[in-house]
């Protein structure tokens, strides 16, 4: 079988389960977006990886405009779309799966797919209409009532005309069956994260010591800080533990919001806090090891259709969370403990900040909840982000999109 997983972003997961289906006997082409500003997983062939597997970056010859005008940028993201487009055309794959693309680019992609008779998998990370329609009505965008408008007729005709849906979360489903998307199409696998190579390492280690944060306590964000996040956050934090001097804020991202992190600790003299670049995907597992206590931020706006993943990485090292994300969320749910009853750390509103600053300080000061957190974070990883079973759940709905003969046999044993 010859498969296409496309994931704009280049994340972690989706690349961790192109390897498991090509490891299966697939063949299997990996396309993601090399000058898309973001976190990178293992994204280089590695020795052991199969022949059958293959891992190409689109890349542009000049820098994607990530942070530009609307009007730019949706000039580059059409762009994206054809470049992958005939990428998938020259590869002729039986099935394409394809994630985290903006609207435009996954139309031609969609088109493309349609094109060479192959199935069509809409892996759904986001209702992306109604992220664009509150983000151009938050910034007082002209048109912005018709554009999102367009945009949700646009998505829902792709979602409807899918062979199948891959939901993350089933908060997705009344949505789409309002928008007439058949219920037989809609699958719903959470996202995960790669367990087994982002391990928990000692809070003093190599990237800890580099940075002078050995022995501290540190607050860490890690990952993109877009525009459904609120960077303010980080700052109030870091001034609300000015006065315990083993406090340590640290923030590993670029962009736009990290450039103005940036100027504040120059603005306000805030020395506790302190700004990375993104890490190799290789130091990840020091990176948030040197943490504390692990946070996340995501705006009121996204509700319940975005599930920041960097949440379920920080699950895997065993550090208590500190989330500022709506209570509906999945990710709220999971680190409130509402999906198995044992919370990995505390939800605060995003329109809370007392509330979250507050239990910061409480997070700080109780070292035995941040044991059980870390206890239970842990505990969740272990359980649910098992690659074999996720596959195996993938599988089933390439099955249910018409292709039989993907179904994965088991892997060969290793060499003695």
């Amino acid at each position: 079988m010859r498969i296409v997983i496309h994931d704009y972003s280049g994340h972690p997961f989706q690349i961790q389960l192109s390897r498991e289906l090509a490891r299966h006997g697939h063949d299997v082409l990996h396309l993601y977006f090399e000058s898309f500003q973001s976190p990178k997983g293992a994204v280089q062939r590695r020795p052991g990886d199969p022949a059958s597997f293959q891992i190409e970056g689109i890349r542009f010859s000049e820098p994607f405009a990530k942070y530009d005008n609307f009007v730019r940028r949706r000039s580059h993201e059409i762009r994206y779309g054809r470049m992958a487009a005939r990428r998938i055309a020259e590869f002729r794959p039986d099935l394409l799966v394809s994630s985290n693309a903006p609207l435009d680019a996954q139309k031609i992609i969609q088109s493309a797919s349609v094109a060479i008779g192959a199935k069509f998998v809409f892996w759904l990370q986001d209702i992306y209409s109604i992220a664009i329609h509150s983000i151009l009505k938050k910034r007082k965008f002209p048109f912005a009532d018709l554009i999102g408008a367009w945009y949700t007729r646009l998505e829902r005709r792709m979602l409807a005309s899918s062979d199948a849906v891959v939901m993350i979360s089933p908060d997705f489903a009344p949505v789409l069956q309002r928008w007439g998307v058949s219920g037989s199409r809609l699958h719903t696998i959470e996202n995960w994260a790669v367990r087994d190579e982002i391990q928990p390492r000692p809070q003093d280690n190599p990237w800890s010591r580099e940075h002078g944060l050995a022995g501290r306590f540190v607050f860490l964000y890690s990952g993109t800080i877009g525009m459904k996040h609120n960077p303010g956050l980080l700052v109030d934090l870091a001034e609300s533990m000015r006065p315990f001097p083993d406090v340590s804020v640290v923030v590993v991202s670029e962009g736009v919001n990290a450039e103005w992190i940036r100027s504040e600790i120059a603005r306000r003299g805030i020395s506790n806090l302190s700004l990375f670049p993104l890490q190799p995907w290789e130091r990840l597992p020091e990176v948030l090891s040197t943490a504390s206590v692990l946070t996340a931020l995501l705006g009121e706006e996204s509700g319940e259709f975005s599930v920041p993943s960097k949440v379920l990485s920080y699950l895997c090292v065993g550090r208590p969370l500190l989330l500022s994300v709506p209570a509906q969320n999945l990710a709220a749910r999971i680190v409130a403990g509402k999906m198995n009853g044992r919370p990995a750390g505390v939800v605060a509103s995003p329109e809370d900040s007392a509330a979250f600053i507050a239990a910061a300080r409480k997070l700080y000061e109780d070292a035995a909840s941040r044991e059980q957190f870390a206890r239970n974070a842990q505990a969740y990883a272990d359980e649910t982000f098992d690659i074999v079973r996720i596959a195996e759940r993938f599988t089933a709905v390439f099955e249910a999109a018409g292709i039989p003969s993907v179904a994965v046999p088991p892997a060969p044993a290793p060499h003695a």
